[in-house]
């Protein structure tokens, strides 16, 4: 079916409307909503009900790094720094030495196993070697996860950082099978190049990006978002063009922006957490699009085995070894191996040897597809299971802290969030004043049975109270908690 660009606003639209309405429906059966907006892109094309013919591995591919670009931005406007200092060097190992590792051990098996030679199999090693952040992010937020200890900014901090190196390998065992007289050894220095590069360059544009917000004064609100967005294209296609890792230095680029304060932070930030969900859908049903399912049916025996291989050898051997000398529990290392999420970065890199002409790239870029979806339809749907069964997820009454919708001034070193009063919480029934907070932080309203009360010293807290809470500085925050619970 041949489609004008009223006809792709028809389609694009209905198909949007039903990932998001699907959704809503399928995550309370516990199923993976990245799933979804695959098969709904695989329905629509050419071998489905759709009948849309899609086969552009190019449009895939662009489509792909504008939307992993805003994935990995927002990513970083999420990812906070007091969060990630205590595990920065267990992230950095799993994403270099475990992305390597992982990579070499499949890349290895698929040698053994398929009728492909080591470069090749080092190829699709290489392709599947990182977890993906918007399978990693989406599920984490979606399920309401929390973890003990610091896993959750540690898997995030992995999966925004490893694609770098994942897309590092591919390309270079790309090139590699192209020019079969060039040798690996001549790619390490490009790696440190571009590794170096695209951290430096992310880190000054991250620093670049607050200044300009704070200081260019625009008019409308809005601007404000377009602004960010133009700027962290312009920091990947900048460093890209530089021959640095664009997706590291927009990832950086996030990072820095979200650690300092800004002005429209709070707007800016709402948008970013849109954009991203509406770029994993655009990806997610663009890829789906691209795939010909009966092209699957031939690889399922093999497809099965390395996706077994991935979940059970490749990845555990990733986390294991590259955390060999870092103190952390075999439990948490555990969740951590099972937390390997493949999703539509390992098929947007699969398209890299498909682009080239690469001898069997529709075989592994049919086997990578396989890969992922038994990736997000085993480990996806099991998180929460798995976490409950290793004992690491987190009591509810301490998931209660959310941010409140206001936002402050620049200048201001206040803290606004909120906190349930749980039931069991010692707090309950004592009035205001016999708390134990510090000095200068404050219970601005309490929300009550659908009531809103301006509380005073003697107002007596009830269990059940949504308590909007005014920090003195952020450090005041666990003490706050601390006489709430």
């Amino acid at each position: 079916m041949s489609l004008g660009i009223d006809s792709i606003l028809l389609v694009g639209s209905i198909l949007l409307f039903i990932s998001i309405v699907g959704s809503k429906l399928i995550s309370k059966l516990g199923v993976p909503t990245l799933l979804l907006f695959l098969f709904i892109g695989i329905i629509a094309g050419s071998e489905g009900i759709g009948g849309i013919y899609f086969d552009d591995p190019r449009f895939a591919q662009s489509t792909g790094v504008i939307a992993l670009t805003m994935i990995l931005f927002s990513g970083g406007l999420d990812t906070k720094w007091e969060s990630i200092q205590p595990i920065w060097g267990k992230g950095i190992s799993l994403a270099t030495a475990g992305v390597f590792i992982t990579a070499l051990s499949l890349g290895l098996f698929a040698h053994l196993i398929l009728d492909f030679t080591l470069i090749e199999g080092l190829l699709l090693g290489s392709i599947v070697s990182s977890t993906d952040a918007a399978a990693v992010f989406s599920e984490l937020k979606s399920k309401k996860m929390g973890l003990k200890r610091n896993l959750r900014p540690l898997l995030e901090l992995e999966s925004g950082s490893n694609d770098p190196m994942a897309y590092f390998l591919t390309v270079s065992f790309t090139f590699l099978l192209i020019n079969e007289d060039s040798s690996i050894l001549h790619l390490i220095p490009s790696f440190f190049i571009e590794m170096t590069f695209g951290g430096l360059f992310g880190f000054i544009m991250g620093k670049m990006l607050v200044w300009i917000i704070n200081s260019i004064k625009l008019e409308i609100e809005g601007l404000y978002s377009v602004l960010t967005l133009a700027l962290a294209f312009f920091t990947y296609a900048a460093t890209d063009y530089l021959n640095g890792n664009g997706f590291l230095a927009v990832y950086i680029a996030g990072m820095v922006l979200g650690n300092n304060n800004f002005i429209h932070k709070r707007t800016i930030l709402k948008f970013y957490d849109g954009i991203a969900w509406l770029m994993q859908i655009l990806m997610f049903i663009t890829l789906g699009l691209l795939v010909f399912p009966s092209q699957l049916i031939p690889i399922i025996g093999s497809g099965l085995l390395m996706s077994f291989f991935l979940i059970l050898i490749s990845r555990p051997l990733g986390v294991f070894l590259s955390l060999f000398f870092v103190k952390m529990g075999l439990r948490d290392k555990v969740f951590v191996s099972w937390v390997g999420l493949r999703g539509a970065v390992p098929i947007v890199f699969a398209t890299y040897p498909l682009i080239e002409g690469v001898g069997k790239a529709d075989t592994i870029f049919n086997l990578v597809f396989f890969i992922v979806i038994t990736s997000v339809g085993i480990q996806g749907t099991t998180l929460s299971v798995m976490a409950k069964w290793l004992k690491l997820d987190t009591p509810e009454k301490l998931k209660k802290k959310y941010p409140l919708e206001l936002e402050l001034s620049n200048e201001s070193k206040n803290e606004l969030f909120k906190v349930k009063l749980d039931k069991n919480s010692k707090a309950a029934g004592k009035p205001i004043v016999d708390l134990e907070f510090p000095k200068g932080s404050l219970i601005v309203l309490i929300s009550r049975d659908g009531k809103y009360i301006t509380p005073n010293g003697v107002t007596k807290l009830e269990a059940g109270d949504k308590l909007q809470i005014m920090a003195a500085n952020r450090e005041e925050i666990p003490k706050i908690i601390s006489a709430l619970k």
